[in-house]
Formats: C-alpha cells, sequence, structure tokens
C-alpha cells in the first residue's frame, strides 16, 4: 500500500467561500456590462400575414381533405348525405376564398401604383374584390370626393380590409360605406350594426398584429392608416359600429 506523508489538516471552508465571493462578483461585473440584447424590429403587415396564414389555413384545408376524401369513397346507407358533404366542402373552400381575399388586401400590393387612379374607382374595385354581396352594400360617395387622385395602392387595401371584415364577421348586417372629402381630408366610413363591436375594435387597438387572420385585416387598416399619416376613429350608435378612416388629401 501507498503511505501519505503526515500532513497537518487545515480548515478549507474560509478559502473556499472567498474564492465562491470573488468568482461571483466577477461574473456580476461581466454580466453588468454585457450588451442587452437589441429588441426584436415590430412586425411588417408582410410578415404578419404569413404568420397568420399559416396558422389559419391548417385547419380548413385538412376539413376539406377530409371531405374529399368522404366523397372518395362509396358512402354506406347509414353515413352522412353526400349532398350535405358537399355543402360542408363549398363552405370550407368559401372560408379559404375569403382568407385569400383578406391576404390579397393585407400584403399583396406594391404601395404605388404606375399611375394615379379616382377614388371613385378604388371605391368600386374595393367592393368588387372583397366578396361581400352588392345586395347588402350601399355606397354614397360625395362627387368630389369621387374625383380625388389617388396615387397609392395602400388605400385600396384599406378599404378592402373594412369590406371583408364587414363580409367575414358582420353576420351577414348591410353595410353603408360613405366617402367624403372636407377641408383636406378623405374619410372612408363604415357603418354596420354587429352584436358585439368591442370585439372588433380591440384590433384597432393593438400594436403588435394578432397570431390569426382575426382581426388582422383591422389591424392592417390601422397600420396602413398611420403610415400614410392618417387615423382610424370609432363610434357606437343606434345604426351600428361605424369604423372611419381619415387620410389627408394630399
Amino acid at each position: 500500500m501507498t503511505l501519505a506523508p503526515d500532513t497537518p489538516r487545515t480548515d478549507r471552508s474560509g478559502r473556499l467561500l472567498t474564492d465562491l465571493a470573488h468568482v461571483l462578483r466577477a461574473h456580476l461585473r461581466r454580466t453588468g456590462h454585457a450588451p442587452r440584447p437589441e429588441q426584436e424590429a415590430p412586425p411588417t403587415p408582410e410578415s404578419a400575414l404569413l404568420r397568420a396564414m399559416c396558422h389559419d389555413m391548417r385547419s380548413p384545408l385538412a376539413s376539406l381533405e377530409a371531405l374529399l376524401r368522404t366523397l372518395d369513397r362509396p358512402v354506406p346507407d347509414a353515413g352522412p348525405d353526400r349532398g350535405e358533404v358537399l355543402d360542408l366542402a363549398r363552405a370550407q373552400t368559401a372560408h379559404l376564398s375569403s382568407m385569400l381575399r383578406t391576404a390579397d388586401a393585407t400584403g399583396g400590393a406594391e404601395r404605388r401604383g404606375p399611375v394615379r387612379r379616382l377614388l371613385g374607382d378604388v371605391v368600386r374595385a374595393s367592393a368588387a374584390a372583397a366578396g361581400l354581396p352588392a345586395v347588402r352594400l350601399t355606397v354614397a360617395v360625395q362627387d368630389r370626393a369621387s374625383d380625388v387622385s389617388v396615387g397609392d395602392a395602400r388605400v385600396q387595401r384599406i378599404l378592402t380590409n373594412l369590406l371583408e371584415n364587414a363580409h367575414r364577421h358582420g353576420d351577414g348586417a348591410p353595410v353603408l360605406l360613405t366617402v367624403t372629402c372636407r377641408a383636406g381630408w378623405v374619410r372612408l366610413a363604415l357603418t354596420q350594426d354587429v352584436a358585439h363591436p368591442e370585439r372588433l375594435v380591440q384590433y384597432l387597438r393593438r400594436g403588435a398584429p394578432p397570431v390569426d387572420l382575426t382581426g388582422l385585416g383591422l389591424w392592417s387598416v390601422q397600420r396602413h392608416t398611420q403610415d400614410l399619416g392618417g387615423h382610424v376613429v370609432w363610434a357606437v350608435t343606434d345604426a351600428g359600429l361605424t369604423l372611419t378612416v381619415a387620410l389627408p388629401d394630399r
């Protein structure tokens, strides 16, 4: 066996605590002078749109795929009626089409077009793109407002998003769109008698986009309006909820 030299025992606890204190102080000095992580840049409408589309389209696409598989195989007598399955498939397809219209209105156009357009033409194009049935939409455009020249594609995005939101979340209630131009400001006012206006207004107060397509259109309306130097206001009256987008007439 090996014999160790007979050395006197010493108390190491004091040295251990001292060394530990030195290590902690050095660590605190390093972390105190470490650079702070850079804040993440605010999301753009385009990046928010991509995230929302990936989130929202999974469920309806899976449902549509399951319905199509049901139509591919023979249906037993006790199974679902094929007409009912077709109706469900059409509903899912309409839902997907509505999502794509929101996507197109949120981030699918260049900021400035090659030519300037009249606001009256922009209103008509937005109404056609939103998918809102004509029987549910009343448009009142002041003569002077109709002739306002529009050189930014975001104006049509704003209008299309307003109308598409009314189509998707208005529970079939009629819509009144009023367009006026006074004192250097163009105002786009949409009125609809919705059941829970506070649920829609909350999306206009958010600084960050929602994680899905619910509210993304209204968030985009607010974002584009601010970028154009305007503002969005709302009011609840006997006629319903009125969302008004005010844009400077430049």
